[in-house]
Protein backbone atom coordinates (compact mmCIF):
# COMPACT_ATOMS: atom_id res chain seq x y z
CA UNK A 1 0.00 0.00 0.00
CA UNK A 2 1.47 3.35 -1.10
CA UNK A 3 1.87 5.98 1.55
CA UNK A 4 0.73 9.54 0.99
CA UNK A 5 3.46 11.75 -0.50
CA UNK A 6 4.73 14.54 1.72
CA UNK A 7 7.39 15.96 -0.60
CA UNK A 8 7.85 15.65 -4.36
CA UNK A 9 10.90 17.02 -6.15
CA UNK A 10 10.46 17.16 -9.93
CA UNK A 11 13.18 17.83 -12.52
CA UNK A 12 15.12 20.15 -10.18
CA UNK A 13 18.03 21.97 -11.81
CA UNK A 14 20.15 24.43 -9.82
CA UNK A 15 23.01 26.36 -11.39
CA UNK A 16 25.66 28.71 -10.04
CA UNK A 17 27.17 31.57 -12.00
CA UNK A 18 30.95 31.70 -12.05
CA UNK A 19 33.17 34.27 -13.71
CA UNK A 20 32.85 32.78 -17.17
CA UNK A 21 30.07 30.15 -17.12
CA UNK A 22 27.03 28.58 -15.48
CA UNK A 23 27.79 25.40 -13.50
CA UNK A 24 25.00 22.89 -12.78
CA UNK A 25 25.12 21.79 -9.13
CA UNK A 26 21.86 19.82 -9.45
CA UNK A 27 20.70 18.62 -12.85
CA UNK A 28 17.22 17.20 -13.45
CA UNK A 29 16.77 15.49 -10.06
CA UNK A 30 13.42 13.94 -9.11
CA UNK A 31 12.32 11.96 -6.03
CA UNK A 32 9.47 11.60 -3.51
CA UNK A 33 9.30 11.30 0.26
CA UNK A 34 6.20 9.71 1.77
CA UNK A 35 4.77 10.58 5.17
CA UNK A 36 6.74 8.83 7.91
CA UNK A 37 9.43 7.69 5.43
CA UNK A 38 13.21 8.16 5.61
CA UNK A 39 14.93 8.79 2.30
CA UNK A 40 18.72 8.51 2.20
CA UNK A 41 20.50 10.89 -0.19
CA UNK A 42 24.08 9.72 -0.77
CA UNK A 43 27.05 10.76 -2.87
CA UNK A 44 30.47 12.36 -2.61
CA UNK A 45 31.17 16.02 -1.88
CA UNK A 46 30.15 18.08 -4.90
CA UNK A 47 27.50 15.62 -6.05
CA UNK A 48 24.67 18.08 -5.31
CA UNK A 49 23.23 16.60 -2.10
CA UNK A 50 23.43 19.72 0.08
CA UNK A 51 22.34 22.03 -2.76
CA UNK A 52 19.22 19.89 -3.18
CA UNK A 53 18.41 20.27 0.52
CA UNK A 54 19.03 24.03 0.43
CA UNK A 55 16.66 24.32 -2.55
CA UNK A 56 13.94 22.55 -0.54
CA UNK A 57 14.52 24.96 2.36
CA UNK A 58 14.52 27.99 0.04
CA UNK A 59 18.08 28.87 1.08
CA UNK A 60 19.83 28.98 -2.32
CA UNK A 61 21.63 32.33 -2.46
CA UNK A 62 20.32 34.14 -5.54
CA UNK A 63 22.69 35.34 -7.01
CA UNK A 64 25.00 33.50 -7.64
CA UNK A 65 22.56 30.57 -7.49
CA UNK A 66 19.82 30.13 -10.09
CA UNK A 67 16.98 27.60 -9.88
CA UNK A 68 16.85 26.93 -13.61
CA UNK A 69 13.86 24.60 -13.61
CA UNK A 70 11.83 22.18 -11.55
CA UNK A 71 9.15 21.93 -8.90
CA UNK A 72 9.25 21.16 -5.18
CA UNK A 73 5.79 20.19 -3.92
CA UNK A 74 5.11 20.10 -0.19
CA UNK A 75 1.55 19.24 0.77
CA UNK A 76 0.00 20.76 -2.32
CA UNK A 77 2.26 23.83 -2.50
CA UNK A 78 5.11 24.38 -4.94
CA UNK A 79 7.76 25.83 -2.65
CA UNK A 80 9.61 27.37 -5.59
CA UNK A 81 6.67 29.67 -6.34
CA UNK A 82 6.43 31.01 -2.78
CA UNK A 83 7.89 34.36 -1.78
CA UNK A 84 10.29 34.66 1.15
CA UNK A 85 7.49 36.05 3.36
CA UNK A 86 5.43 32.90 2.66
CA UNK A 87 8.39 30.52 3.14
CA UNK A 88 9.55 31.95 6.44
CA UNK A 89 6.72 30.53 8.61
CA UNK A 90 7.26 27.07 7.04
CA UNK A 91 11.03 27.03 7.40
CA UNK A 92 12.01 25.79 10.87
CA UNK A 93 8.37 25.05 11.64
CA UNK A 94 6.93 22.51 9.18
CA UNK A 95 10.24 21.81 7.44
CA UNK A 96 13.37 21.84 9.57
CA UNK A 97 17.05 21.11 9.00
CA UNK A 98 20.05 19.84 10.98
CA UNK A 99 23.29 21.12 9.50
CA UNK A 100 26.59 19.23 9.31
CA UNK A 101 28.73 21.40 11.56
CA UNK A 102 27.01 22.43 14.80
CA UNK A 103 29.81 24.79 15.86
CA UNK A 104 29.26 27.01 12.82
CA UNK A 105 25.47 26.66 13.04
CA UNK A 106 25.28 27.80 16.68
CA UNK A 107 25.99 31.42 17.56
CA UNK A 108 29.07 31.33 19.85
CA UNK A 109 28.06 34.45 21.84
CA UNK A 110 24.56 33.26 22.85
CA UNK A 111 23.60 30.54 25.31
CA UNK A 112 22.36 27.39 23.58
CA UNK A 113 19.07 27.46 25.50
CA UNK A 114 18.26 30.95 24.24
CA UNK A 115 18.99 29.89 20.65
CA UNK A 116 16.48 27.03 20.84
CA UNK A 117 13.96 29.19 22.72
CA UNK A 118 14.16 31.80 19.95
CA UNK A 119 12.74 29.24 17.47
CA UNK A 120 9.80 28.51 19.81
CA UNK A 121 9.08 32.19 20.35
CA UNK A 122 9.22 32.90 16.62
CA UNK A 123 7.08 30.00 15.38
CA UNK A 124 4.97 29.02 18.39
CA UNK A 125 4.29 32.43 19.90
CA UNK A 126 5.60 31.43 23.34
CA UNK A 127 6.86 33.97 25.85
CA UNK A 128 10.44 33.72 27.15
CA UNK A 129 9.55 31.71 30.26
CA UNK A 130 7.44 29.20 28.31
CA UNK A 131 10.11 28.85 25.62
CA UNK A 132 12.90 28.13 28.14
CA UNK A 133 10.71 25.59 29.95
CA UNK A 134 10.02 23.82 26.64
CA UNK A 135 13.72 23.98 25.74
CA UNK A 136 14.58 22.17 28.97
CA UNK A 137 12.04 19.47 28.02
CA UNK A 138 13.60 19.21 24.53
CA UNK A 139 17.13 18.93 25.95
CA UNK A 140 15.93 16.11 28.16
CA UNK A 141 14.23 14.47 25.17
CA UNK A 142 17.41 14.45 23.07
CA UNK A 143 19.49 13.08 25.94
CA UNK A 144 21.49 16.12 27.07
CA UNK A 145 22.47 15.53 30.73
CA UNK A 146 21.44 18.10 33.34
CA UNK A 147 19.17 20.01 30.91
CA UNK A 148 18.28 22.73 33.42
CA UNK A 149 21.95 23.63 33.77
CA UNK A 150 22.89 23.03 30.15
CA UNK A 151 20.39 25.56 28.76
CA UNK A 152 22.72 28.22 30.19
CA UNK A 153 25.83 26.82 28.47
CA UNK A 154 27.62 28.43 25.56
CA UNK A 155 28.45 26.28 22.50
CA UNK A 156 32.17 26.10 23.34
CA UNK A 157 31.32 24.55 26.73
CA UNK A 158 29.75 21.48 25.13
CA UNK A 159 31.20 18.45 23.35
CA UNK A 160 30.64 17.80 19.64
CA UNK A 161 27.96 15.21 20.38
CA UNK A 162 26.16 17.55 22.80
CA UNK A 163 26.22 20.43 20.30
CA UNK A 164 24.73 18.12 17.67
CA UNK A 165 21.97 17.20 20.13
CA UNK A 166 21.26 20.91 20.64
CA UNK A 167 20.87 21.24 16.86
CA UNK A 168 18.46 18.29 16.86
CA UNK A 169 16.48 19.86 19.71
CA UNK A 170 16.29 23.11 17.74
CA UNK A 171 15.20 21.28 14.58
CA UNK A 172 12.39 19.30 16.27
CA UNK A 173 11.24 22.12 18.56
CA UNK A 174 8.18 22.84 16.40
CA UNK A 175 7.52 19.15 15.61
CA UNK A 176 8.19 19.46 11.87
CA UNK A 177 6.58 17.20 9.30
CA UNK A 178 9.88 16.95 7.37
CA UNK A 179 13.34 16.87 8.95
CA UNK A 180 16.36 17.32 6.67
CA UNK A 181 19.59 15.95 8.17
CA UNK A 182 22.69 17.15 6.29
CA UNK A 183 25.65 14.96 7.33
CA UNK A 184 24.66 15.21 11.03
CA UNK A 185 27.07 12.48 12.20
CA UNK A 186 30.12 12.94 9.94
CA UNK A 187 32.45 14.41 12.57
CA UNK A 188 31.23 12.30 15.50
CA UNK A 189 32.89 9.20 16.95
CA UNK A 190 31.14 5.86 16.45
CA UNK A 191 29.39 5.66 19.82
CA UNK A 192 28.01 9.22 19.63
CA UNK A 193 27.06 8.59 15.99
CA UNK A 194 25.10 5.51 17.03
CA UNK A 195 23.35 7.44 19.82
CA UNK A 196 22.38 10.28 17.44
CA UNK A 197 21.04 7.86 14.81
CA UNK A 198 19.01 5.95 17.41
CA UNK A 199 17.69 9.25 18.77
CA UNK A 200 16.56 10.36 15.31
CA UNK A 201 14.77 7.05 14.74
CA UNK A 202 13.02 7.29 18.12
CA UNK A 203 11.95 10.88 17.45
CA UNK A 204 10.67 9.94 14.01
CA UNK A 205 8.60 7.11 15.49
CA UNK A 206 7.18 9.31 18.26
CA UNK A 207 6.45 12.35 16.07
CA UNK A 208 5.55 10.60 12.80
CA UNK A 209 7.81 12.89 10.81
CA UNK A 210 9.54 12.17 7.50
CA UNK A 211 13.32 12.46 7.10
CA UNK A 212 15.70 13.30 4.28
CA UNK A 213 19.07 11.99 5.50
CA UNK A 214 22.10 13.22 3.56
CA UNK A 215 25.46 11.46 3.82
CA UNK A 216 28.44 10.24 1.79
CA UNK A 217 28.56 7.02 3.81
CA UNK A 218 26.18 4.29 2.69
CA UNK A 219 26.97 2.29 5.82
CA UNK A 220 25.42 4.96 8.04
CA UNK A 221 22.02 4.86 6.38
CA UNK A 222 21.73 1.06 6.11
CA UNK A 223 19.64 0.78 9.27
CA UNK A 224 18.03 4.20 8.92
CA UNK A 225 16.60 4.71 5.45
CA UNK A 226 13.65 3.07 3.70
CA UNK A 227 14.83 4.17 0.26
CA UNK A 228 18.13 5.52 -1.09
CA UNK A 229 18.86 8.05 -3.84
CA UNK A 230 22.44 8.08 -5.18
CA UNK A 231 23.80 11.30 -6.70
CA UNK A 232 26.92 11.69 -8.82
CA UNK A 233 28.16 14.95 -10.34
CA UNK A 234 24.79 16.71 -9.97
CA UNK A 235 22.76 13.81 -11.42
CA UNK A 236 20.58 11.16 -9.83
CA UNK A 237 22.15 7.87 -10.99
CA UNK A 238 20.23 5.30 -8.92
CA UNK A 239 17.12 5.14 -6.76
CA UNK A 240 15.85 2.01 -4.99
CA UNK A 241 14.92 0.47 -1.65
CA UNK A 242 17.76 0.34 0.86
CA UNK A 243 17.86 -3.46 0.70
CA UNK A 244 18.14 -3.49 -3.10
CA UNK A 245 20.80 -0.75 -3.11
CA UNK A 246 22.98 -2.78 -0.77
CA UNK A 247 22.36 -6.23 -2.19
CA UNK A 248 21.84 -5.49 -5.90
CA UNK A 249 23.47 -2.14 -6.77
CA UNK A 250 22.95 -1.37 -10.46
CA UNK A 251 25.12 1.65 -11.19
CA UNK A 252 28.93 1.29 -11.11
CA UNK A 253 29.18 4.44 -8.99
CA UNK A 254 26.96 2.88 -6.31
CA UNK A 255 29.07 -0.29 -6.42
CA UNK A 256 32.19 1.83 -5.94
CA UNK A 257 30.74 3.71 -2.96
CA UNK A 258 29.81 0.44 -1.28
CA UNK A 259 33.27 -1.02 -1.82
CA UNK A 260 35.24 2.04 -0.65
CA UNK A 261 34.50 1.79 3.03
CA UNK A 262 36.56 -0.75 5.00
CA UNK A 263 34.43 -3.41 6.66
CA UNK A 264 35.21 -5.67 9.56
CA UNK A 265 35.82 -9.21 8.37
CA UNK A 266 36.51 -8.06 4.77
CA UNK A 267 40.07 -6.77 4.71
CA UNK A 268 41.31 -6.52 1.09
CA UNK A 269 44.92 -5.99 0.11
CA UNK A 270 43.92 -2.56 -1.18
CA UNK A 271 40.66 -0.69 -0.85
CA UNK A 272 38.69 -0.44 -4.05
CA UNK A 273 37.64 3.03 -5.20
CA UNK A 274 34.99 4.45 -7.51
CA UNK A 275 37.65 4.64 -10.25
CA UNK A 276 38.03 0.84 -10.04
CA UNK A 277 34.36 0.36 -10.92
CA UNK A 278 33.84 3.03 -13.56
CA UNK A 279 35.67 5.26 -15.96
CA UNK A 280 35.04 8.64 -14.31
CA UNK A 281 35.38 10.48 -17.65
CA UNK A 282 32.82 8.36 -19.54
CA UNK A 283 30.77 6.80 -16.73
CA UNK A 284 31.25 3.32 -18.26
CA UNK A 285 31.60 0.31 -15.94
CA UNK A 286 34.98 -1.41 -15.57
CA UNK A 287 35.81 -5.05 -14.98
CA UNK A 288 37.83 -5.36 -11.77
CA UNK A 289 40.96 -7.57 -12.08
CA UNK A 290 40.77 -10.53 -9.71
CA UNK A 291 44.09 -9.61 -8.05
CA UNK A 292 42.49 -6.39 -6.72
CA UNK A 293 40.25 -8.60 -4.57
CA UNK A 294 43.11 -10.43 -2.82
CA UNK A 295 42.79 -10.50 0.97
CA UNK A 296 45.26 -8.48 3.03
CA UNK A 297 48.04 -10.51 4.65
CA UNK A 298 49.68 -8.49 7.40
CA UNK A 299 53.36 -9.17 8.00
CA UNK A 300 54.60 -10.10 11.44
CA UNK A 301 56.56 -7.06 12.65
CA UNK A 302 56.94 -8.16 16.27
CA UNK A 303 60.68 -8.78 15.80
CA UNK A 304 61.40 -5.40 14.17
CA UNK A 305 63.61 -3.09 16.25
CA UNK A 306 61.80 -0.67 18.58
CA UNK A 307 61.68 2.88 17.17
CA UNK A 308 59.46 4.64 19.73
CA UNK A 309 59.14 3.88 23.43
CA UNK A 310 56.67 5.71 25.67
CA UNK A 311 56.94 5.18 29.45
CA UNK A 312 54.42 6.34 32.06
CA UNK A 313 53.54 9.44 30.04
CA UNK A 314 51.21 11.97 31.65
CA UNK A 315 49.77 15.19 30.26
CA UNK A 316 47.51 17.05 32.68
CA UNK A 317 45.79 20.39 32.15
CA UNK A 318 44.98 22.64 35.13
CA UNK A 319 41.38 23.66 35.85
CA UNK A 320 41.37 27.24 37.04
CA UNK A 321 38.51 29.08 38.72
CA UNK A 322 37.51 31.47 41.44
CA UNK A 323 38.25 35.17 41.75
CA UNK A 324 42.02 34.78 41.46
CA UNK A 325 42.06 31.99 38.88
CA UNK A 326 43.61 29.44 41.21
CA UNK A 327 44.10 25.84 40.11
CA UNK A 328 41.16 23.79 41.41
CA UNK A 329 42.02 20.47 39.79
CA UNK A 330 43.43 18.85 36.67
CA UNK A 331 42.11 17.26 33.49
CA UNK A 332 44.12 14.07 32.99
CA UNK A 333 44.19 14.05 29.18
CA UNK A 334 46.99 11.45 29.11
CA UNK A 335 47.30 9.45 32.30
CA UNK A 336 50.22 7.04 32.75
CA UNK A 337 50.46 5.67 29.21
CA UNK A 338 53.17 3.19 28.17
CA UNK A 339 53.73 1.40 24.83
CA UNK A 340 56.29 0.75 22.09
CA UNK A 341 56.15 1.10 18.30
CA UNK A 342 58.47 -0.94 16.08
CA UNK A 343 60.06 0.16 12.80
CA UNK A 344 57.76 -0.24 9.81
CA UNK A 345 54.75 -0.85 12.08
CA UNK A 346 51.42 0.96 12.19
CA UNK A 347 49.95 1.40 15.66
CA UNK A 348 46.30 2.44 15.60
CA UNK A 349 44.92 4.53 18.46
CA UNK A 350 41.13 4.46 18.81
CA UNK A 351 38.61 5.77 21.29
CA UNK A 352 35.83 8.29 21.72
CA UNK A 353 36.37 12.04 21.42
CA UNK A 354 38.11 13.34 24.53
CA UNK A 355 39.82 10.04 25.37
CA UNK A 356 43.29 11.58 24.92
CA UNK A 357 44.35 10.23 21.49
CA UNK A 358 45.28 13.57 19.94
CA UNK A 359 46.93 14.90 23.11
CA UNK A 360 49.06 11.74 23.28
CA UNK A 361 50.21 12.21 19.67
CA UNK A 362 51.00 15.90 20.21
CA UNK A 363 52.89 15.15 23.44
CA UNK A 364 55.09 12.56 21.71
CA UNK A 365 56.13 15.22 19.18
CA UNK A 366 56.57 17.92 21.88
CA UNK A 367 53.78 20.02 20.35
CA UNK A 368 52.32 19.72 23.84
CA UNK A 369 54.61 19.51 26.83
CA UNK A 370 54.28 16.44 29.05
CA UNK A 371 53.58 16.64 32.77
CA UNK A 372 55.78 13.62 33.45
CA UNK A 373 57.02 10.43 31.87
CA UNK A 374 59.51 9.47 29.18
CA UNK A 375 59.50 9.34 25.37
CA UNK A 376 62.43 7.71 23.59
CA UNK A 377 62.78 7.93 19.80
CA UNK A 378 65.44 5.59 18.43
CA UNK A 379 67.11 5.73 21.82
CA UNK A 380 66.98 9.55 22.10
CA UNK A 381 65.18 11.09 25.11
CA UNK A 382 62.71 13.37 23.31
CA UNK A 383 61.49 15.25 26.38
CA UNK A 384 65.01 16.37 27.37
CA UNK A 385 65.98 17.87 23.99
CA UNK A 386 66.60 21.60 23.70
CA UNK A 387 65.07 23.67 20.87
CA UNK A 388 67.92 23.13 18.42
CA UNK A 389 68.08 19.38 19.12
CA UNK A 390 64.31 19.12 18.84
CA UNK A 391 64.33 20.93 15.49
CA UNK A 392 66.75 18.35 14.12
CA UNK A 393 64.68 15.50 15.55
CA UNK A 394 61.47 16.82 13.94
CA UNK A 395 62.91 16.11 10.51
CA UNK A 396 62.49 12.44 11.44
CA UNK A 397 59.11 12.83 13.19
CA UNK A 398 56.18 14.38 11.33
CA UNK A 399 52.42 14.78 11.74
CA UNK A 400 49.44 14.91 9.36
CA UNK A 401 46.52 16.79 10.89
CA UNK A 402 42.79 16.15 10.60
CA UNK A 403 41.77 19.31 8.75
CA UNK A 404 43.89 19.78 5.62
CA UNK A 405 42.57 23.27 4.94
CA UNK A 406 43.27 24.58 8.44
CA UNK A 407 46.80 23.15 8.39
CA UNK A 408 47.73 24.77 5.05
CA UNK A 409 48.45 28.51 4.91
CA UNK A 410 45.85 29.92 2.47
CA UNK A 411 48.22 32.77 1.52
CA UNK A 412 51.00 30.41 0.41
CA UNK A 413 51.24 28.57 -2.88
CA UNK A 414 51.78 24.82 -2.83
CA UNK A 415 55.36 25.47 -3.92
CA UNK A 416 55.97 27.70 -0.88
CA UNK A 417 54.31 25.15 1.43
CA UNK A 418 56.58 22.34 0.20
CA UNK A 419 59.74 24.45 -0.06
CA UNK A 420 59.47 25.62 3.56
CA UNK A 421 60.36 22.26 5.19
CA UNK A 422 62.95 21.61 2.47
CA UNK A 423 64.62 24.92 3.36
CA UNK A 424 64.43 24.36 7.13
CA UNK A 425 65.44 20.71 7.28
CA UNK A 426 66.73 19.71 3.86
CA UNK A 427 70.29 19.75 2.46
CA UNK A 428 71.79 23.03 1.28
CA UNK A 429 70.86 22.87 -2.42
CA UNK A 430 69.77 25.43 -5.02
CA UNK A 431 66.18 26.66 -5.33
CA UNK A 432 65.88 24.91 -8.71
CA UNK A 433 66.79 21.59 -7.09
CA UNK A 434 64.27 22.22 -4.29
CA UNK A 435 61.53 22.90 -6.86
CA UNK A 436 62.43 19.65 -8.60
CA UNK A 437 62.08 17.88 -5.23
CA UNK A 438 58.70 19.57 -4.67
CA UNK A 439 57.49 18.41 -8.11
CA UNK A 440 58.62 14.87 -7.32
CA UNK A 441 56.76 14.99 -3.97
CA UNK A 442 53.50 16.10 -5.63
CA UNK A 443 53.79 13.34 -8.22
CA UNK A 444 54.55 10.84 -5.46
CA UNK A 445 51.17 11.59 -3.81
CA UNK A 446 49.25 11.47 -7.09
CA UNK A 447 49.17 15.18 -8.02
CA UNK A 448 50.69 16.99 -11.00
CA UNK A 449 53.89 18.98 -10.84
CA UNK A 450 52.31 21.87 -12.79
CA UNK A 451 49.98 22.48 -9.81
CA UNK A 452 52.81 23.91 -7.69
CA UNK A 453 51.79 27.53 -8.19
CA UNK A 454 48.18 27.04 -7.11
CA UNK A 455 46.74 27.95 -3.70
CA UNK A 456 45.09 25.51 -1.23
CA UNK A 457 41.56 26.75 -1.96
CA UNK A 458 41.95 25.58 -5.58
CA UNK A 459 42.11 21.94 -4.46
CA UNK A 460 39.50 19.50 -3.16
CA UNK A 461 39.63 18.14 0.40
CA UNK A 462 41.28 14.92 -0.73
CA UNK A 463 43.85 16.79 -2.80
CA UNK A 464 44.67 19.09 0.14
CA UNK A 465 45.24 16.05 2.33
CA UNK A 466 47.64 14.69 -0.31
CA UNK A 467 49.52 18.00 -0.16
CA UNK A 468 49.77 17.64 3.63
CA UNK A 469 51.19 14.14 3.14
CA UNK A 470 53.69 15.50 0.58
CA UNK A 471 54.75 18.19 3.07
CA UNK A 472 55.27 15.55 5.77
CA UNK A 473 57.37 13.47 3.33
CA UNK A 474 59.48 16.47 2.26
CA UNK A 475 62.06 16.00 5.04
CA UNK A 476 62.22 12.20 4.52
CA UNK A 477 60.84 11.25 7.94
CA UNK A 478 60.96 7.81 9.51
CA UNK A 479 57.89 8.26 11.71
CA UNK A 480 54.53 9.97 11.00
CA UNK A 481 51.56 10.54 13.29
CA UNK A 482 48.32 10.60 11.30
CA UNK A 483 45.82 12.45 13.49
CA UNK A 484 42.30 11.78 12.15
CA UNK A 485 43.85 12.40 8.74
CA UNK A 486 41.03 10.77 6.72
CA UNK A 487 38.00 11.39 8.95
CA UNK A 488 36.73 14.45 7.05
CA UNK A 489 37.09 12.88 3.59
CA UNK A 490 34.53 11.22 1.34
CA UNK A 491 34.67 7.43 1.54
CA UNK A 492 36.15 7.10 -1.98
CA UNK A 493 38.82 9.77 -1.34
CA UNK A 494 39.47 8.20 2.06
CA UNK A 495 40.15 4.88 0.33
CA UNK A 496 42.62 6.54 -2.04
CA UNK A 497 44.51 8.22 0.83
CA UNK A 498 44.64 4.99 2.87
CA UNK A 499 46.03 3.10 -0.14
CA UNK A 500 48.59 5.88 -0.62
CA UNK A 501 49.71 5.69 3.01
CA UNK A 502 50.23 1.93 2.68
CA UNK A 503 52.20 2.39 -0.56
CA UNK A 504 54.44 5.03 1.02
CA UNK A 505 55.01 2.84 4.06
CA UNK A 506 56.21 -0.01 1.88
CA UNK A 507 58.40 2.26 -0.25
CA UNK A 508 60.07 4.23 2.55
CA UNK A 509 59.71 1.80 5.49
CA UNK A 510 57.66 4.40 7.35
CA UNK A 511 56.36 3.93 10.87
CA UNK A 512 52.88 5.27 11.69
CA UNK A 513 50.75 6.06 14.68
CA UNK A 514 47.30 6.25 13.14
CA UNK A 515 44.76 8.08 15.32
CA UNK A 516 41.09 7.68 14.47
CA UNK A 517 37.62 7.21 15.92
CA UNK A 518 36.75 5.00 12.93
CA UNK A 519 37.52 1.44 13.96
CA UNK A 520 36.90 0.00 10.50
CA UNK A 521 39.58 2.25 9.01
CA UNK A 522 42.05 1.39 11.77
CA UNK A 523 41.39 -2.32 11.27
CA UNK A 524 42.40 -1.96 7.62
CA UNK A 525 45.63 -0.01 8.11
CA UNK A 526 46.98 -0.97 11.55
CA UNK A 527 49.15 -3.89 12.69
CA UNK A 528 48.34 -3.32 16.38
CA UNK A 529 45.57 -1.31 18.01
CA UNK A 530 45.56 0.58 21.29
CA UNK A 531 42.14 1.42 22.73
CA UNK A 532 42.06 4.63 24.79
CA UNK A 533 39.55 5.74 27.40
CA UNK A 534 39.85 8.61 29.88
CA UNK A 535 43.51 9.19 29.15
CA UNK A 536 44.57 5.53 29.52
CA UNK A 537 45.24 2.68 27.10
CA UNK A 538 42.74 0.09 28.29
CA UNK A 539 43.57 -2.57 25.69
CA UNK A 540 46.51 -3.11 23.35
CA UNK A 541 46.85 -6.06 20.97
CA UNK A 542 47.14 -7.05 17.34
CA UNK A 543 44.40 -5.66 15.12
CA UNK A 544 43.13 -9.20 14.49
CA UNK A 545 42.80 -9.98 18.21
CA UNK A 546 41.20 -6.62 19.05
CA UNK A 547 38.51 -7.02 16.42
CA UNK A 548 37.87 -10.74 16.70
CA UNK A 549 38.31 -11.26 20.42
CA UNK A 550 38.10 -7.99 22.38
CA UNK A 551 38.71 -8.37 26.09
CA UNK A 552 37.43 -5.10 27.56
CA UNK A 553 33.78 -4.04 27.73
CA UNK A 554 34.72 -0.59 26.42
CA UNK A 555 36.30 -2.11 23.30
CA UNK A 556 33.22 -4.27 22.76
CA UNK A 557 31.04 -1.14 23.03
CA UNK A 558 33.10 0.66 20.36
CA UNK A 559 32.91 -2.32 18.01
CA UNK A 560 29.16 -2.69 18.51
CA UNK A 561 28.66 0.94 17.45
CA UNK A 562 30.22 0.49 13.97
CA UNK A 563 27.62 0.82 11.17
CA UNK A 564 27.28 -2.70 9.80
CA UNK A 565 25.35 -2.12 6.57
CA UNK A 566 22.98 -4.80 5.35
Amino acid sequence: MNKEKLLSVRDLTVQFKTQDQLVSAVDGVSFDIAKGQTLGLVGESGSGKSVTSLAIMGLIPQPPGIIKSGEIWFQGQDLLTLKEKQLRPMRGNRISMIFQEPMTSLNPVFRVGNQVAEVLRLHQGMNKKQAIARTIELFDLVGIPEPQRRVRSYPHEMSGGQKQRVMIAMAIACEPELLICDEPTTALDVTIQKQVLELLLDLQKDMGMSMLFITHDLGVIADLADEVVVMYRSHLVEKNSTENIFQFPAHPYTKGLLACRPRLGENPERLLTVADYMDVSTGKEKIIPSERLNPQIKQDKSNNPVLLQVKNLKTHFPIKGGLFGRTQGHVKAVDDVSFTVRRGETLGLVGESGCGKTTLGRTILRLQEATSGEVFYDGVDVLSQNDAEMRALRSKMQIIFQDPFASLNPRMTIADILLEPLTLHGPNVTKTEKIQQAVALLEKVGLRGDQLNRYPHEFSGGQRQRICIARALAVKPEFIICDESVSALDVSVQAQVLNLLLDLQLEFNLTYIFISHDLSVVNFIADRVGVMSEGKIVELDTAENIYQNPQKDYTKKLLAAIPKGL
